[in-house]
């Protein structure tokens, strides 16, 4: 059925909160310290109760405790702190456990209408979906289904299907491993690739790019990495809002002598100060100063920059100076002459021009480059969500080969993911392109023939959705409709499939633009204990650093009615799948057994159950951080030529990127402030240069409409109204605003090279005084 909803798609502007008093005030100087810990107390205690709330954040990210369901910034390895948690992982916390609950009686009072026209923050306010819900064709509301009635609509509709293909399985960042191996089996056994999931919209730039640099999609490098290290770089990323935990493994290689670089459009608070909550100086003290440089790249200048940094080394080492670590690039890389006679032709002037950053000031990233044999880059969205996204990776790959940081001590590639378990799920092979050798390794395993063609990721889906050419969408966990661009698109798309069904423990967006029947199927939160036949059952993760560790939730569930993802996938193939040869129930009732399968198809898994029971933790094999082993097609590690390919802005327009604010979960806003950047009441801003507020004649604080710009774009105009411009330090020609308020200023078809991610952080726009 087409949903009722707000013209083009757009969810409200409205938020109840929207109505308290606008304020303005400047950017916070330092992290952390006792608001942090105000804040984190507040949100648990308000939201889950005080005895509640303070036992799950003693067993939070703990070994015998549960997995933060927010960022994948590792855990030390065996020596826990005592409070082993942050601000935002509170919040996520919170927001599971939450006493409030979104049961039959909720859907039967409100209409899809009425919730269409509720802002994300109200809907995901309204609490924990308790018990399975079913919008029939034409219908207004949403009504309570029987668990087993659910499992044979969606097995019916996929047995009607022309062709398995005809199916889309999604997947976010917070299904465990467990579930995403039999998540992923169960989709192969059904006769698709069709695996799209959140590394589409975020890092699939690095896989992407590292993968054809050095052999491997994940990061070579450790927390004792980060902390032996003498430089990092931190390019597009805001560990303190992002992953706060990342800040106090910051101090510690601070402490022990690093230099560390921010390059990005914004300056950060995190990357400023830190005041350590757990020390005293974090706490009456002024904390511990992070950043030796910081370069205010303009936005999507990296590749410029980078050229630049390895431009100053190269041209050092050409004046004889030991610069360049050539026993290295000798035995291990390829195509450093083509590199460097590109890097040569180069000019200062393009990479100024293209960087907005000064010769001056890039020789001086490049004074401590020098000075350091141990050196990390480190980088999140900021990077990934360009055009050129994948040659921002791979020449920040080639700037640690030219000095061979690389397989050693202190050294290495860091892409620091923004979900708890987003690199596990690649690992347990959610992945629409499926490599031969693990798909070998499935086949003598379960003793069936996998497909073999690729699937479709998340923008192809929304494609095939809008052809008709894929009828059913299951969404495992996340927020499908809202996280992806254009959602006039998505609207259209979902519109027409036959069947979408998401698995969540909170209500979305995605609940309400939805196929012609719709089910929602409420799942068990990570916090929450997991009894099936077999008795409790523990799940792993995987972080940010390939260490896999186990997750035991810890509080009674919020229904009886609430299934684990296992149990979910689980039903799902044993209905649709008859006389399957795997036995799914089986595997349901024992998480063990699913683990024994994994032994014996993923590398690096081997005695998976023995493993955890002893430690409760490993790490997980990495050829390049391991043994310099580079498995690409070369066999080694290859420097890639890019060149400076700028955003063309016409006269009078701006390029903007999206961001997050201090509260906020990726889709999730728990409230409309943005305590770092001094912004409290609204999140309905434009972050623009006090310069280009006067050039284009408006004023700070003042009301316009946002309306973007693309070559070959079919719509006739893409725009969001109301925002406010807010005065910050950000280069000339650029702004920011929050995502996902920003997202529907973004064509599907604007995505970067060879990753297909969508291009959140390249956006060209105008602004036009609001009526």
């Amino acid at each position: 059925m087409k949903t009722a909803s707000p013209a083009n798609g757009k969810p409200p502007s409205f938020d109840p909160a929207d109505s308290q008093r606008i304020e303005i005030s400047s950017p916070k100087e330092w992290a952390a310290g006792i608001p942090a810990v105000i804040s984190a107390y507040k949100n648990v205690t308000s939201k889950a109760g005080p005895f509640k709330g303070t036992r799950l954040l003693s067993d939070l990210n703990q070994i015998e405790g549960f997995d933060c369901p927010g960022c994948a910034w590792p855990d030390p390895l065996n020596k826990r702190a005592t409070f082993e948690f942050c601000e935002n992982g509170a919040k996520a916390v919170a927001d599971e456990a939450t006493t409030k609950r979104a049961d039959g009686a909720f859907f039967a009072k409100h209409s899809i209408r009425q919730l269409c026209e509720k802002s994300d923050r109200w809907l995901n306010d309204q609490g924990r979906l308790v018990e399975p819900m079913w919008l029939p064709e034409g219908a207004e509301h949403y009504q309570p289904i029987a668990w087993d009635s659910a499992f044979e609509l969606i097995a019916k509709q996929l047995n009607l299907l022309d062709n398995p293909n005809q199916a889309a399985f999604y997947t976010s960042g917070r299904t465990g491993n467990e579930a995403a191996f039999l998540y992923q089996l169960f989709v192969r056994k059904f006769g698709t690739n069709n695996l799209p999931d959140c590394s589409n919209m975020c890092h699939e730039s690095s896989g992407v790019g590292l993968g054809e640099t050095i052999g491997v999609g994940k990061g070579t490098v450790s927390l004792e990495d980060l902390e032996q290290a003498e430089a990092i770089f931190v390019f597009g990323q805001n560990p303190g809002t992002n992953h706060p935990r990342m800040l106090g493994t910051l101090q510690d290689a601070k402490r022990n002598g690093a230099k560390i670089v921010a390059i990005n459009p914004l300056d950060e608070t995190g990357l400023k100060r830190f005041k350590n909550p757990q020390e005293v100086s974090g706490v009456i003290g002024n904390g511990t100063a992070l950043r030796d440089l910081y370069l205010p790249v303009k936005i999507n200048g990296d590749v410029a920059l980078l050229k630049g940094l390895c431009k100053a080394l190269i041209e050092r080492d050409n004046k004889h100076q030991p610069v360049l670590d050539h026993d290295f690039i000798e035995q291990y890389c390829h195509g450093f002459d083509e590199f460097k006679a590109d890097i040569e032709q180069t000019s200062w002037q393009d990479i100024q021009q293209g960087s907005g950053l000064s010769q001056a000031l890039i020789e001086q990233v490049a004074d401590i480059a020098c000075g350091s044999k141990k050196t990390i880059c480190c980088w999140a969205m900021g990077m990934t969500q360009h055009k050129n996204a994948v040659a921002n990776i791979q020449l920040m790959t080639n700037f640690l080969m030219l000095q061979g940081n690389l397989g050693k001590p202190g050294a290495g590639v860091c892409p620091v993911r923004g979900h708890s378990n987003v690199q596990g799920d690649r690992t347990m092979g959610i992945w629409e392109k499926p490599n031969p050798e693990f798909l070998d390794a499935l086949e003598q395993e379960f003793g069936f023939n996998p497909p073999r063609d690729n699937g479709v990721d998340a923008v192809e889906t929304v494609h095939g959705m809008q052809q008709g050419q894929i009828k059913v969408l299951f969404a495992l966990g996340g927020n499908f409709f809202r996280a992806m661009p254009d959602h006039q698109a998505n609207e259209q798309g979902l519109s027409q499939c036959e069947l979408t069904v998401q698995v969540s423990t909170k209500l979305n967006r995605s609940h309400l633009y939805t196929g012609k029947q719709a089910l929602i199927l409420p799942a068990l939160g990570r916090t929450e204990i997991d009894t099936q036949v077999g008795g409790i059952q523990t799940i792993t993760v995987e972080n940010s650093m390939g260490v896999i560790q186990t997750s035991h939730g810890k509080i009674p569930p919020a229904s009886d009615l609430l299934k684990s993802e296992v149990d979910i996938i689980a039903q799902l193939a044993h209905y649709t799948l008859k006389n399957d040869s795997v036995n799914w129930i089986a595997l349901r009732d024992d998480y063990r057994l699913i683990r024994d399968h994994i032994a014996n198809v993923i590398p690096g898994f081997e005695n998976f159950n023995q493993r955890i029971d002893a430690l409760g933790e490993f790490v997980l094999p990495n050829g390049v951080r391991d043994a310099r082993v580079f498995l690409t097609a070369t066999g080694k590690a290859n420097f890639m030529v890019h060149s400076i390919d700028n955003v063309e802005v016409s006269e009078g327009c701006l390029l903007m990127m999206t961001i997050r604010s201090h509260d906020q979960f990726n889709t999730t806003v728990y409230t409309n402030n943005d305590r770092y950047r001094g912004v409290r009441g609204t999140r309905k801003v434009l972050f623009i240069n006090k310069q280009d507020i006067a050039e284009l004649g408006l004023h700070s604080g003042q009301k316009v409409t946002i309306r973007s710009h693309w070559p070959n774009d079919k719509a006739s105009v893409r725009e969001v109204t109301d925002f406010a411009l807010v005065e910050y330090a950000i280069p000339r020609g650029c702004a920011a605003a929050y995502y996902p308020e920003t997202n529907d200023l973004i064509p599907i078809d604007s995505v970067a090279d060879k990753s297909n991610t969508p291009a959140y952080k390249s956006i060209v726009i105008s602004l036009h005084a609001s009526g």
